[in-house]
């Protein structure tokens, strides 16, 4: 059975980083990736940008690669946007037996514990971790260490077998890419550096975002 795999977040604004990883998720699990934008991140601050601009911008940087979509389901939620709700929600549509996967970086990941629910993630999807170099699986937290004992996978295929409770070290390059310096870039009217496509950076400058104040409304 086909794996269906979810890449969350904030994309705040969406950057290379961002699609470098989903680009290696594609790859190594020879899957589609949907990217899956909250609506109201209960883990930060409120975002710079609307949930519609943000998810404009992913729907602009995705526009051509292959395999790439944006869900927009947690726009239709109100209340904060937990993932455990979102994965309850897949895997209902779903059926019990599907493969589904939630695409998440290490940073994010050793924060689990902190997520709404969290334990009960693991009985909904597997979680492919994107690991970059310094930025390691060494030191979790004990509750979250011992929560996935036994679950590692070392073949992004084992994940196809199960519905969920695996776990796939994603190994990347480095990426410089960062949204808290791409925002103080863009607040400071600094260059990007690259780290935008090209119709994410024309929007954000036609819209006005991420120069201080409240982001505004619209797309």
């Amino acid at each position: 059975m086909a794996l269906t795999l979810l890449y969350g977040g904030t994309f705040d604004p969406v950057h290379a980083g961002h699609l470098a990883v989903a680009r290696a998720a594609r790859d190594a699990l020879g899957t589609d990736v949907a990217f899956l934008p909250a609506a109201d991140p209960p883990h930060r601050a409120a975002p710079g940008a609307s949930a519609p601009q943000r998810a404009h911008m992913l729907a602009l940087a995705i526009a051509d690669e292959p395999g790439f979509s944006v869900d927009r389901r947690e726009f239709q939620r109100s209340g904060p946007s937990y993932t455990v709700d979102t994965l309850g929600e897949l895997r209902a549509e779903l059926g019990p037996q599907a493969p589904l996967a939630w695409l998440v970086g290490a940073d994010a990941f050793r924060g689990l514990p902190s997520w709404h629910r969290w334990q009960a993630l693991f009985e909904l999807a597997h979680f492919v971790v994107a690991v970059r170099p310094g930025h390691g699986l060494d030191a979790l937290p004990a509750a979250l260490a011992e929560a996935c004992a036994g679950r590692w996978c070392t073949l992004p295929e084992e994940l196809a077998q199960r519905p969920a409770g695996g776990l796939l070290r994603l190994e990347m390059a480095l990426q410089p890419a960062s949204a808290t310096e791409l925002r103080r870039r863009l607040r400071a009217g600094e260059p990007h550096g690259g780290w935008l496509a090209a119709p994410v950076a024309d929007f954000i400058h036609r819209e006005g975002l991420y120069r201080g104040g409240t982001a505004p409304a619209g797309v």
